[in-house]
């Protein structure tokens, strides 16, 4: 055999044992521990989907490496995972405020109001009966928000008053004055606690524009005077993604009574929320974190937990925002002279949820698989994915859904059958590995010496 009819014979074998190889490495959806059903909405060939948390905890990879979609024939379809920002960009503002004045608690005696407006800005005028009211009939406060043109978010508030305790306000908006829209509630707080100094000053708004805000508190005579007025608006290119949360998850109670939780991977964790049941609770709680059971604890955040009657309702406060470092253990410390969680808190993690596209092929039923601790990620730019893809695409896409009530199955046994083309696939290979190291071991006997 001469050289040149050996190099041939090595290409030809070597290539031949490699597409052996990747053919009998080729994924099943029995290869994923967990399967999730999809069902497919709207026209395709292109489809979207948010992806719930029973997905993230069902993975064996925190970045998804190991997420695959699959059709009714067992094949692997091309998708592309769109991650949005762990925190949404806010631009922020403050704005002027006027105090609103009246003889009652009704909204007729509020004063009217004067606006001029020029090139240099909005000159708002009260028109009152009395030239200088008495401060006991404060009844609210108007925030002109004129200048900023973007959807309003969220307010923050500083006031100075000698009460403490909850203050609860109206929200209204309008664009002209005269005619105004609800927005819902707000609510203040600020007490001294266990040594402790607590406030509350956030109040989150519905995401709209408006040029004025009105807020009229519920009881005038404990409405405090402003001292400073923050609104937080939304840029039009920074959208915010929703959360995605996990079932409630009982905790476990620690040697020093500290509660916690672990999670099956590490996790950037946004938001908790917890059960605070029917009973009247007002609770400093500490959170902190860490990546393994052997980890140093971090702060995450902390705050005041809180359920408390009100006359027609009540007051509740039972999420916190954390600081969306990857964790996969919680650890929960509670001032217990505020009257604890309960026997068995349970605890919901939010993180922010991660859109998944993928290319439809072959026939239902569609699923999503994951927990493949071995699997690489297969996922495509989707760029790539969608020629000519633009991010306000992603609204006109076709929906995938997971069920409601659906949660992540163990994938089906065999069923005892043998898979016969793998088992003849990996015989060639292992075949042809002998025939290649045959070979190498004549030519080692025919080298001639030097």
């Amino acid at each position: 055999m001469n050289t040149k009819t050996r190099q041939g014979a090595w290409l030809l074998l070597s290539g031949l044992l490699c597409s052996l190889a990747a053919a009998a490495a080729e994924e099943r959806p029995a290869d994923y521990a967990w399967h999730l059903p999809l069902q497919l909405n709207g026209e395709g060939p292109w489809y979207r989907l948010e992806l719930p948390m029973a997905a993230h905890l069902a993975a064996r990879h925190a970045d998804l490496r190991d997420l695959r979609v699959f059709n009714g024939e067992g094949e692997a379809l091309a998708y592309a995972l769109v991650r949005s920002p762990h925190e949404e960009r806010l631009d922020e503002r403050e704005v002027r405020w006027f105090p609103l004045h009246a003889e009652g608690d009704g909204d007729a005696g509020l004063p009217g109001l004067r606006v001029e407006r020029s090139a240099t800005g909005t000159l708002i005028e009260l028109l009152e009966a009395d030239a200088a009211p008495s401060p006991a009939g404060l009844r609210g406060w108007l925030l002109d928000a004129s200048a900023v043109e973007q959807p309003l978010v969220r307010l923050t508030l500083d006031w100075s008053s000698d009460q403490e305790g909850f203050q609860r306000f109206r929200i209204e908006a309008s664009d002209d004055l005269r005619s105004w829209r609800s927005w819902g509630h707000g609510q203040l707080a600020r007490l001294s606690f266990a040594n402790e100094y607590i406030e509350q000053r956030q109040v989150e708004l519905p995401g709209r524009r408006a040029r004025y805000l009105r807020l009229l508190w519920e009881s005038p005579q404990q409405a405090p005077q402003l001292i400073a007025a923050r609104l937080f608006s939304r840029p039009a290119d920074s959208l915010a993604p929703p959360l995605a949360w996990s079932e409630p998850m009982p905790a476990d109670r620690a040697a020093d009574g500290a509660y916690q939780w672990r999670l099956p991977l590490a996790l950037p964790v946004l938001r908790i929320r917890l059960e605070l049941g029917p009973d009247n609770r007002l609770v400093p709680v500490q959170v902190s974190g860490r990546g393994g059971a052997q980890g140093r604890w971090r702060p995450l955040g902390g705050g005041l937990l809180y359920h408390v009657p009100e006359q027609g309702g009540e007051l509740r406060q039972d999420e916190l925002a954390l600081a969306g470092l990857a964790v996969q253990q919680l650890r929960l410390q509670v001032d217990q002279r505020g009257g604890g969680l309960g026997a068995e808190p349970r605890l919901q993690v939010g993180v922010r949820a991660t859109r998944l596209v993928f290319l439809q092929r072959g026939s239902p039923p569609y699923r999503l698989a994951l927990g493949n601790p071995d699997a690489l990620s297969a996922a495509l730019p989707v760029q790539a994915l969608i020629p000519g893809y633009r991010p306000e695409r992603l609204a006109q896409l076709g929906v995938a859904e997971v069920p409601p009530g659906a949660t992540p199955q163990a994938a089906a046994p065999a069923d005892g059958t043998v898979d016969w083309q793998r088992w003849g696939l990996w015989a060639v290979l292992l075949l042809g590995g002998g025939v290649l190291a045959l070979m190498a071991v004549s030519l080692l006997r025919k080298a001639p010496e030097a």
